[in-house]
């Protein structure tokens, strides 16, 4: 038997993903089937669905699992899950009882689908997740200012205003992974395949680091605390789609490996990459990440500044304070695994203070801002994108190596906006 945290929903790991004889039969039938063009975000959205990692899904949501998403953090059911999963098209069309194939821009049909509701998405709907799912209690979120700010500065509220008018529910049936297993080797591993490994390792406590930037020194100071007092840490990477002018997923894989083979005890520390894209949804997507690493075999989801946040539409703290107020097991969560059990590892602003000699954070620390080296991937590409030196002790120097290499052969460079949050502003 596992020691290992139990999938989320009670239902084991949902994997949606078809094999062998049924796979080429599905593929077959998928050849003859009405094609609908789907977005990248629903494309990471099917393989989750597909490999295990959004269990208990077993396809897009319906509306009462959208409305209670988006309202009270659970599906229709009482399973808990904090962001819609959802499907859009513009198709007046496609209705329900249709099967379709699902066909992404790279041109792969990763899915087949069987409609069972099909429901309007007004202007108004949309905004309504949006306020309720995207916007935070940081400045660019006042309400004066969300609507202005966000649809020029906020990825994920352009994604969901620009979805189409209507958004289409039913289980799917996943036919393909994408190329992630030949760019990634060894790096993009499955549910399964990381359960496997930690059961393998003997670990049963173990704690998750998100990136989406390159692992600086806080990031490191991060993971070594989840080391110290868990079993061993995964170094978890986003590998799908991210913003212009964020560093894509290779770059950002080969330094954390570059790190790992210098800085840490390998045996204590897994790289591994999982095939979402952002949704910039702040402490909804820090509350997604620890709910889809529960079904990763995690149990504790490190939680620092400004987790999963974008512009200063968030508190820096909001996303570990969210924990606080979503439905555990109580009357809104009674039945067995359909509450979140992967707990926040919460981390205070870390940094590295010349008078400490050593990374510390603001727990640990008594100097003034002054003494400090304030760490952030924000900072870290806007120095690196405009050529600026980047101050000592800010990220290792052959991790700075690969990064500048990167920025040097750009071609084509997209302008970094500093917020509040990456530039220390708000530290005391």
């Amino acid at each position: 038997m596992s020691n290992l945290v139990a999938p989320h929903g009670g239902k084991g790991l949902v994997c949606c993903l078809l094999e062998g004889a049924a796979l080429e039969a599905e593929v077959k039938k998928a050849a003859g089937l009405k094609t609908l063009e789907i977005s990248d975000r629903a494309k990471g959205d099917l393989i989750m669905m597909g490999i295990g990692g959004f269990s208990p899904l077993n396809g897009f949501m319906k509306k009462a699992d959208w409305a209670g998403v988006c309202e009270k953090f659970l599906m229709a059911d009482g399973t808990f899950w904090p962001i819609p999963i959802t499907l859009d098209t513009n198709d007046e069309d496609v209705k329900v009882g249709d099967e379709v194939a699902l066909k992404a821009k790279d041109g792969v049909v990763y899915a087949t689908m069987k409609i069972e509701e099909k429901y309007e998405m007004t202007e108004a709907d949309k905004k309504w997740e949006c306020e309720l799912v995207y916007k935070g209690h940081g400045e660019d979120s006042a309400d004066d200012k969300f609507w202005e700010v966000a649809m020029e500065d906020h990825p994920g509220v352009q994604m969901v205003m620009a979805q189409g008018k209507y958004n289409l529910a039913g289980p799917v049936k996943v036919l393909s992974e994408g190329d992630y297993a030949k760019r990634y080797p060894g790096v993009y591993q499955t549910p399964a395949q990381i359960r496997a490994e930690m059961e393998k390792r003997g670990w049963s406590k173990v704690a998750a680091l998100q990136l989406r930037n390159p692992m600086h020194r806080s990031h490191e100071f991060l993971a070594k605390i989840a080391v110290e007092v868990c079993d061993g840490v995964v170094i978890h990477s986003l590998i799908g789609n991210l913003k212009p002018g964020d560093i894509p997923g290779e770059v950002r894989i080969k330094c954390i490996q570059t790190l790992i083979d210098n800085y840490f005890v390998p045996e204590n520390v897994i790289n591994a990459g999982y095939p979402l894209d952002m949704r910039y949804a702040g402490p909804r997507e820090g509350l997604m990440h620890a709910t889809f690493r529960q079904n990763y075999g995690i149990n504790n989801m490190l939680i620092g500044r400004d987790h999963a946040g974008v512009g200063d539409f968030y508190g820096l703290f909001e996303a570990q304070e969210i924990f606080k107020r979503i439905p555990y097991v109580t009357e809104a969560c009674p039945e067995p695994g359909k509450a979140l059990l992967c707990q926040p590892m919460n981390i205070d602003w870390t940094f590295y203070c010349y008078k400490c000699d050593g990374m510390a954070s603001m727990r640990t620390c008594p100097h003034s801002k002054e003494d400090r080296v304030i760490l952030s991937g924000t900072k870290l590409r806007k120095a690196l994108s405009e050529g600026a030196e980047v101050p000592d002790h800010f990220g290792r120097d052959e991790v700075l190596v690969i990064l500048r290499d990167y920025y040097e052969n750009l071609t084509e460079k997209v302008e970094v906006k500093m917020q509040k949050a990456a530039s220390g502003q708000d530290m005391k």
